[in-house]
């Protein structure tokens, strides 16, 4: 280096503040981003609410009922079994429809009952994006957990099955799932079989229900129509969460029917909740109200609050405000 020359550069204490200090920026920054990313997925989860409760309005219209929640785990959706108490799939297989779904609904159409539980399969791995909250998993297809319990009547078994995030309301009981349904088919349509008694759900879709919107005497603003339901983080992908190991199309069972005889719940890692409403939001959970709104409920609501909501017809009314 000749004289007068100075070298450019810099010694390892600056290096050192200039680390720290971007840093120090990430760290600030970091959260506003998350939080931005969350509210963008949080309005997406509103939206795929408002889509869903907005085809369940539109059943009710063109039926005059609910859509039914079909028979049992056991069972899934049968394209010539119409919409009613005929039908052993469930509230998501009867809404199709109305999410110009049509062609979802029409799998395996005109097929003899052996022949469907070959398209039963085709049936249970049918993806539909507006049924999975972005703030939790993305639109896929999900491992079956390779538990008895999971075989189907109406199909064989299918290692690759689409799930939703949301749930109907069953009603304010303690329950939201029976039985696996009848043993056979003929049984399901006997006047002579002996269902379980569900005299004790209040809510808008349960086993082969067909509740009409003169039956939420409650208020259509004033009671839930479906919400999110709790899952165990752990088991979001692997099917491990008992209530959440089945698919989209079942009929009733907790996979897609939830009650609020216990408040909502976030999404906690180890615990398996089998029946209540919940979410991977922070602070909150969202649910559709009959009448197609759609409003967020924190997890700390009083407890009979949430219960009434969950009532179509207990005479206690209750308004939650709008988002």
């Amino acid at each position: 280096m000749t004289k007068g020359t100075r070298k450019i550069g810099f010694t390892l204490v600056e290096l050192l503040v200039v680390i720290a200090i971007i840093g120090t920026l990430v760290g600030l920054l970091l959260p506003a981003v998350q939080s931005a990313r969350e509210a963008g997925r949080r309005t997406s989860c509103i939206n795929n609410q408002k889509q869903i409760a907005l085809a369940c309005l539109s059943h009710e219209l063109v039926t005059k009922h609910f859509p039914c929640g079909g028979w049992g785990w056991g069972w899934l959706g049968d394209p010539d079994q119409g919409f009613g108490t005929r039908q052993p799939g469930g509230w998501v297989f009867n809404v199709l429809p109305y999410m110009e779904e049509t062609v979802t609904r029409t799998i395996g159409v005109g097929e003899t009952q052996a022949q469907k539980q070959q398209s039963r399969q085709r049936l249970a791995s049918k993806v539909i994006p507006a049924f999975n909250c972005p703030s939790r998993r993305s639109p896929t297809t999900f491992a079956l957990d390779d538990n008895p319990n999971t075989q189907k009547v109406n199909m064989k078994k299918c290692f690759t099955l689409a799930r939703g995030d949301y749930a109907i309301n069953a009603g304010s009981q303690s329950r939201c799932q029976i039985f696996p349904g009848p043993s056979t088919f003929d049984e399901g349509l006997s006047t002579q079989y002996p269902w379980p008694d569900v005299a004790d759900h209040n809510g808008m879709s349960y086993q082969r229900s067909q509740v009409r919107q003169s039956q939420v005497t409650d208020g259509m603003s004033k009671t839930y129509l479906l919400g999110e339901k709790c899952l165990n983080p752990v088991s979001y992908l692997n099917g491990k969460d008992l209530a959440d190991n089945s698919n989209l199309y079942t009929g009733y069972e907790n996979d897609n029917h939830r009650c609020t005889y216990e408040p909502p719940i976030p999404d906690t890692r180890g615990l398996m909740v089998m029946d209540s409403f919940g979410s991977a939001h922070v602070g909150v959970c969202i649910f559709a109200m009959g009448d197609g709104s759609v409003k967020t409920v924190a997890y700390n609501i009083d407890p009979q609050v949430h219960r009434i909501l969950g009532s179509r017809n207990d005479g206690a009314i209750i308004s939650l405000e709008p988002l």
